[in-house]
């Protein structure tokens, strides 16, 4: 029965982002198109030499590109028309690679089109791109194998997946030792109710099947990751007063958090750290999440979590990590206790947004 229930959600999914949907301005809500900060030049400018067609096309509801991504491997869960693919292309160089993967067949075509445009544009002598039709919670039907990827990334659509869990699951198959999956998603204050669960159009719009912040704690444990680190938040207009009348006191975020596959033998105690620099577009500073951020040549505290990400990650050979007691909760300067919660984290943004932003980024929408 859960089977059927996921494959009529895969359906009616597929049908609204391959033949309702032609276009980001016919999206009900704010969802799918947030921003949560400003976009650096760097990747403004490898936006700008996306085919408009894939652009038109996207749906994604926050900018997901994480630091040091030179030659890395990444994979691309629910890619759409490819374009964060494409951005990403250009910051991995030619030695790298991207694999998008969508289950909608009019996305992904649209995605392959544009191949050669954008190789001969970036200027490589063959792609590193590639597009598969398949379902992010079956990688495996792919024939994508274990271990083969330094970086999982998804834009707005694990919430669009019945089954969450499995999801996580096969990313963390598919990562390497030490890699990560960064990722932008919608999350709910609460539980859904099973009105707002089973409507069409929310599932479309990336709400019902939002998961429940704390669940997403639960789940990477379970799955095997380290505990998320929250990165960024930004709040979800509907808009629609019927759809409002559905979802209730309910209320939604866009989030970005990071999941780490830590090895074993890299967990260890606290320890201090000291960024050296040396990552493209964050010399000097390096803001890793909402809870920790890195200056280059200063020392600071940091929990054994975060010890053993740096330690095991990408990240490692750009930090001097040394081990040492850490304070009681987040050792991070100016913050007491870590935050978790993307709602806190959207309360305090709030208080200290400039009147200039008085409802969201004060940054360009990506």
């Amino acid at each position: 029965m859960a089977a059927t229930c996921g494959e009529q959600i895969h359906r009616e999914v597929q049908d609204y982002y391959g033949k309702e949907l032609q276009k980001t301005e016919d999206l009900k809500t704010n969802a799918c198109i947030t921003s949560s900060k400003p976009v650096p030049k760097a990747v403004r400018n490898a936006l700008e030499r996306v085919h408009e067609e894939v652009v038109a096309k996207y749906y994604g509801c926050g900018l997901v590109v994480p630091e040091c991504l030179a030659s890395c491997w990444i994979l691309d869960l629910g890619s759409g028309s490819g374009r964060d693919c494409y951005l990403l292309s250009q910051l991995v160089g030619e030695q790298g690679h991207v694999t998008g993967i969508d289950m909608t067949e009019g996305q992904v075509e649209v995605a392959k089109k544009h191949i050669a445009y954008h190789m001969e544009k970036f200027g490589y002598q063959k792609p590193n791109v590639e597009f598969l039709q398949g379902y992010m919670e079956k990688l495996g039907d792919a024939g994508l194998a274990d271990n083969s990827y330094d970086i999982v990334i998804s834009n707005c659509v694990i919430n669009l997946a019945p089954d969450k869990r499995a999801v996580l699951q096969e990313a963390y198959r598919v990562l390497k030792p030490g890699g990560e999956m960064y990722f932008s998603d919608v999350y709910a204050s609460q539980r859904l109710s099973e009105t707002t669960r089973k409507h069409r159009v929310l599932w479309g719009e990336c709400l019902a099947g939002a998961l429940y912040w704390k669940d997403l704690y639960r789940i990477a444990d379970e799955v095997g990751f380290s505990p998320p680190c929250l990165v960024t938040a930004s709040s979800i207009s509907i808009g629609d007063k019927e759809l409002e009348s559905i979802v209730g006191d309910c209320r939604f975020v866009s989030a970005t958090f990071r999941l780490f596959k830590v090895p074993g033998s890299s967990r260890a105690g606290p320890g201090q750290v000291t960024y050296n620099g040396g990552i493209v577009g964050h010399e000097r500073e390096l803001v890793f999440d909402a809870n920790f951020t890195f200056k280059k040549g200063e020392v600071v505290d940091v929990d054994a979590e975060m010890a053993a990400i740096l330690r095991s990650s990408r990240f490692a050979e750009k930090f001097l990590i040394q081990p040492g007691a850490a304070p009681q909760g987040c050792s991070c300067k100016g913050v007491k206790e870590k935050i978790c919660d993307p709602f806190q984290l959207l309360e305090q943004l709030a208080a200290l947004r400039p009147a200039c932003c008085p409802g969201g980024s004060c940054g360009p929408s990506c």
